[in-house]
């Protein structure tokens, strides 16, 4: 969620996808489009689109290829793209990891204090109840970041 903050930023068209009990927490995150998943393919509602962030990987991001321009970016956060496959799209395919530093880390507690990325906390969990809050990330329902207290 916190890409999505960054992107819509930077002045980008967002198109994003959710199931339907979703659909107004990711447009209260400014997303200018939303898919319901469940109910629409989104590899059949969108085409040409500039720049895809896959989350999921597997059949979505295979799907995304399609839904990509020729010369348009596909980046993944789970699995290495493709580049086969991107290669017959036309589309180019990284794969990304976040390395956090001081810079970028003091950059986004900026927009935080300036109201201009929204941080959705799910659930907190004292450290004794670590597992319960692994189980509970486990589920892939969460809608937000889930928080482990130390003290």
């Amino acid at each position: 969620m916190i890409l999505l903050n960054r992107v819509i930023l930077a002045g980008a068209r967002v198109i994003g996808t959710t199931s339907g009990r979703n659909i107004d927490l990711v447009k209260s995150l400014g997303a200018d489009e939303v898919i319901d998943y469940l109910s629409e393919d989104f590899s059949t509602a969108v085409k040409d689109v500039d720049v895809v962030f896959d989350t999921l990987g597997g059949d979505t991001q295979t799907k995304s290829f399609s839904v990509t321009h020729k010369g348009g970016v596909l980046v993944s956060i789970v699995d290495p793209p493709d580049t086969s496959v991107a290669h017959q799209h036309g589309v180019l395919a990284h794969h990304a990891f976040v390395v956090p530093n001081g810079a970028r880390l003091q950059e986004l507690a900026g927009l935080v204090d300036a109201g201009k990325l929204k941080v959705i906390i799910e659930k907190e969990f004292p450290l004794s109840e670590a597992k319960a809050a692994q189980d509970f990330n486990q589920t892939g329902r969460t809608r937000g970041k889930i928080i482990l207290r130390v003290a």
